[in-house]
């Protein structure tokens, strides 16, 4: 009797932290900056970015067909936005994709903003990401106002609504994100067991 109580409170913990840490950040939250390395090896410590105006964390892989069919779209957004003060950032969390391939993605496909390594997808497990791609938008006090997708059809020819585009402009403008939270959809982040 006495291990059956014992149990059942340690079961509800493992729950409640299971559920906790699957919610990952919400809309309102203050990012805790954090330190990845570079596709090239150099260490970006975002305590330490200065943010103009906003700035987007966005999931990818080098791998996933739905986040390479996003790479021009990210690519144009990230040198639209950032003329007007918003920051880019890529992670990648995926096991399986290496720093050299990574890097190599980069190149192949012009990404020019940095592509992090979030080695055992630490971040991608505290931000709540399940997805690639999958963004999160900051305003210039690291403070979440948008997460989700970046528009509403994988082929570019079926968009519909630019919701990263229509989030990015409300934040630059000091309005309230027009709907903050969408669902992300594309290939599940590949994660580390443990």
């Amino acid at each position: 009797m006495l291990k059956r109580l014992l149990i059942v409170p340690v079961t509800s913990l493992c729950i409640a932290a299971a559920t906790q840490a699957a919610a990952g950040i919400a809309i309102g939250d203050k990012l805790t900056p954090f330190a990845l390395k570079d596709a090239n090896g150099k260490i970006v410590d975002l305590a330490a970015v200065k943010v103009p105006k906003a700035a987007v964390v966005m999931f990818i892989a080098t791998r996933c067909p739905v986040s390479n069919a996003y790479n021009t779209r990210m690519e144009a957004l990230a040198r639209d936005y950032g003329s007007r003060g918003v920051l880019f950032f890529g992670v990648n969390a995926n096991r399986e994709e290496s720093v050299v391939e990574i890097a190599e993605h980069a190149r192949t496909h012009g990404l020019s903003f940095p592509v992090l390594k979030d080695e055992g997808n630490v971040q991608a497990d505290r931000f709540g990401a399940q997805v690639t791609p999958e963004v999160y938008v900051f305003d210039s006090t690291w403070t979440l106002r948008y997460h989700g997708r970046v528009d509403d059809a994988r082929d570019q020819s079926g968009v519909t609504r630019q919701d990263l585009h229509l989030a990015l402009d409300a934040v630059l403008t000091g309005n309230p994100v027009p709907s903050a939270e969408t669902k992300a959809f594309g290939c599940t982040i590949k994660r580390v067991t443990q």
